[in-house]
């Protein structure tokens, strides 16, 4: 490897490996854990095999780091991010009636998920928002299927260039 190259992910992985001799923090092992799954997603998004599939371990990540890592978790949403741009979302015509809208264009990027979730966490059975964007929400959906699987809709209703709504809703109970 040359002076100031960027070490290879099995490079980095090997480290991390004779790193493990070393007593390491939990937040530690998670940014270990992160910075590896990490780069084997980049690996699947060059490979372009199952992309659908390595946003999905993307976000189960995501999932496992956030509460103990939220720098790792930072890492992985924006891995997240990065991968789900080729991704193709399905859309699902649906009507919005009078819901909560959820415009998040003006917020920072790194508080935007955390504002959608306690929208979220915060509706009622039967209940829903639109939220708007700036782009195609899909990691937030892939982050979604992480963390609640079968007890949420996402209903995209347009579908950019420029703006980007999705129902979101919680089942009736």
């Amino acid at each position: 490897m040359q002076q100031g190259e960027d070490p290879s992910p099995r490079t980095r992985a090997r480290a991390s490996a004779s790193a493990a001799t070393r007593e390491l923090t939990a937040e530690q092992r998670v940014d270990a854990l992160a910075a590896l799954v990490d780069d084997a997603l980049r690996l699947l998004a060059r490979s372009a095999l199952t992309l659908d599939e390595g946003c999905r371990i993307a976000a189960r990540a995501w999932w496992l780091a956030r509460p103990v890592s939220p720098g790792a978790a930072n890492r992985l949403n924006a891995t997240l991010h990065r991968l789900s741009k080729t991704t193709h979302p399905t859309e699902v015509p649906m009507s919005t009636n009078a819901e909560q809208v959820l415009d998040v264009r003006s917020e920072p990027p790194a508080r935007r998920h955390e504002l959608i979730f306690a929208a979220y966490h915060a509706l009622g059975p039967g209940k829903g928002f639109v939220l708007v964007n700036d782009h195609d929400p899909k990691p937030l959906w892939y982050q979604f299927e992480a963390e609640h699987a079968g007890a949420y809709s996402w209903d995209y209703l347009e579908q950019g260039p420029e703006v980007w709504r999705v129902r979101i809703g919680r089942p009736a109970a």
